[in-house]
């Protein structure tokens, strides 16, 4: 009966994939909780799905938020600096319809998952968008981390 449980623990221990621990070493998680009101003129856009609005306000993530309105009452809201370098003065993205744009090397990324579109292939480990948590209730999207 040890033999198997051990045999069972080591296959347990051996199946566990170390890689999705990893955090991304460029981007800082800053503590932050955002309301968006969905009546007001300035994110009324997100009551379409398919479309993402820009948010720059102090103390919301670390170069602002997209937040993208993926359907059925579902909202998506990813960290606005490109998540493969540290923050510098082109880090900031650019909102292109369902894409951000990093204005550093015009590496693209979707707002529906957050994964960065045709990562280059040279052995180098690149980093998807930090996403934020999200929560709709009444009209008002919070977003958190």
């Amino acid at each position: 009966m040890t033999r198997i449980f051990g045999l069972v623990l080591l296959l347990f221990l051996l199946s566990c994939d170390d890689d999705r621990g990893k955090r991304n070493p460029y981007l800082l998680e800053v503590g932050f909780r955002f309301d968006m009101n969905l009546n007001l003129p300035l994110y009324s856009p997100l009551t379409n799905t398919g479309n993402a609005v820009y948010i720059g306000a102090s103390g919301v993530g670390t170069r602002g938020i997209f937040v993208m309105n993926v359907g059925f009452d579902q909202f998506r809201a990813f960290e606005a600096s490109c998540p493969n370098h540290l923050p510098n003065e082109c880090s900031t993205m650019l909102l292109n319809g369902q894409t951000a744009v990093c204005q550093c090397e015009d590496f693209e990324y979707s707002l529906f998952t957050g994964q960065q579109f045709s990562p280059p292939q040279d052995g180098t480990r690149y980093y998807n968008m930090l996403e934020y948590n999200t929560r709709f209730n009444g009209g008002i999207v919070v977003i958190s981390n």
